[in-house]
């Protein structure tokens, strides 16, 4: 077996593999002895000549090498893929069932395969490759999925700006078996038509399961504003829940027609909704205008920061929308509101919180925070895996 190329490290930027984080950036490493392409196995050293761990080369991403295995002694081989793909796979056994069909089967870091993302919709699995080291490693992982789960198709959605920064051109298409653009899944019985061709991320955002149970266990005779409303997740939960009214904003007029598809699919009473084709931002503020007012709000917004240089802009905008939620909720009126920004951390997204409530004049507390559900683990080496928070607040006056 040839031997790899040697990457060492500066002088003490060894902690954080010691550390088990599986990232090293370019300004930590000293000298690369080889000739490693994109997506390449290297060896990483300390500065002092000891072998730390096995990663994925990537030479035109600022995170330098993605770490696969902690032991510099791993074969990093079809036969590693396969077992990792199945140890992910059967983590998640319990979260299927007759009542939900569909989950996140790989998440990346957290399941020891960093790049990687895959999620299962009944009988198909759509996979996201976002990494140098993931797209080498393709063809195994779809083999390993394919045996581990039994599913008919495997659709990839690698069409996603990141691929840029790793020097890869977007992807998409089926890559196992034939498949329909379109699925339904269920989630806790509800039934949801998916666009896994179309639909941002994989096609569905599954990492709110357990916030949308939680909806529909409060949704009761409420009147309910769900914002950023996507194909209406929080609508349909809201709705199961006896929800009164459930009026639902978004700006793409697709995902609110698919969302219209989601209420008459479960045989609710179209009646009860609404849906308003608008900028959020606008619509809020026209229905503070019209003196409009709510029980219950959802505000789900997209990723106004993925990375901390966005945090400041993304800060002004989460401030914004919270505080015209607030205005909008009638006393005792509860607000669930959330950040999938990776840039935002909890600590300064309840400061943000706060200080809507302080300018809307609205005295509130916080009563429940929200996390990503069980499909999405945060490996506690890798803290940047915890993209998702939420808050429950409920305004007193």
């Amino acid at each position: 077996m040839p031997s790899l190329p040697r990457v060492t490290l500066q002088p003490g930027r060894e902690k954080s593999i010691a550390q088990w984080h599986p990232w090293v950036f370019d300004g930590s490493i000293a000298t690369v002895e080889g000739s490693p392409a994109a997506g390449d196995t290297v060896i990483l050293h300390a500065s002092d000549g000891t072998a730390l761990a096995s990663a994925a080369w990537s030479p035109e991403s600022k995170i330098r090498a993605r770490i696969w295995s902690f032991d510099p002694l791993q074969n990093i081989d079809a036969a590693f893929f396969h077992a990792r793909v199945k140890t992910a796979v059967r983590a998640r056994d319990g979260l299927l069932d007759r009542a939900n069909n569909a989950c996140r089967l790989i998440h990346g870091e957290s399941d020891g395969l960093p790049g990687f993302v895959a999620d299962r919709y009944q009988d198909v699995v759509v996979v996201q490759i976002l990494a140098a080291g993931a797209e080498r490693w393709r063809e195994p992982v779809f083999d390993a999925l394919a045996e581990a789960t039994g599913c008919a198709a495997i659709y990839e959605r690698s069409n996603v700006d990141v691929r840029t920064l790793e020097g890869m051109a977007p992807r998409e298409g089926p890559v196992r078996g034939a498949m329909l653009p379109r699925v339904v899944m269920v989630e806790d019985g509800l039934r949801f038509v998916v666009d896994v061709a179309h639909g941002q991320k994989t096609g569905f955002y599954l990492d709110q399961r357990n916030n949308r149970r939680r909806v529909r266990a409060l949704a009761g005779e409420r009147d309910v504003l769900n914002c950023f409303c996507y194909t209406g997740g929080f609508t349909v939960a809201a709705l199961a829940g006896g929800a009164k009214s459930v009026l639902s904003i978004d700006s793409s007029a697709e995902a609110l027609s698919l969302g219209r598809e989601n209420v008459a699919a479960n045989d609710f009473d179209a009646a009860r909704t609404e849906w308003r084709d608008a900028d959020v931002f606008a619509e809020l503020r026209k229905l503070r205008d019209a003196a409009r007012s709510f029980d219950l709000i959802v505000l789900d917004p997209p990723k106004f920061a993925p990375t901390a240089q966005h945090a400041e802009k993304a800060t002004r905008a989460y401030k914004d929308i919270n505080l015209l939620a607030l205005k909008l909720l009638r006393p005792s009126g509860l607000l669930a509101t959330f950040s999938c920004s990776g840039g935002i951390s909890a600590d300064l997204f309840q400061k943000i919180v706060a200080g809507a409530a302080l300018d809307a004049r609205a005295n509130a507390a916080i009563i429940e925070r929200f996390t990503a559900s069980a499909d999405h683990p945060v490996a506690l080496n890798f803290p940047q895996g915890d993209y998702l928070k939420g808050l429950l607040v409920r305004k007193i006056a």
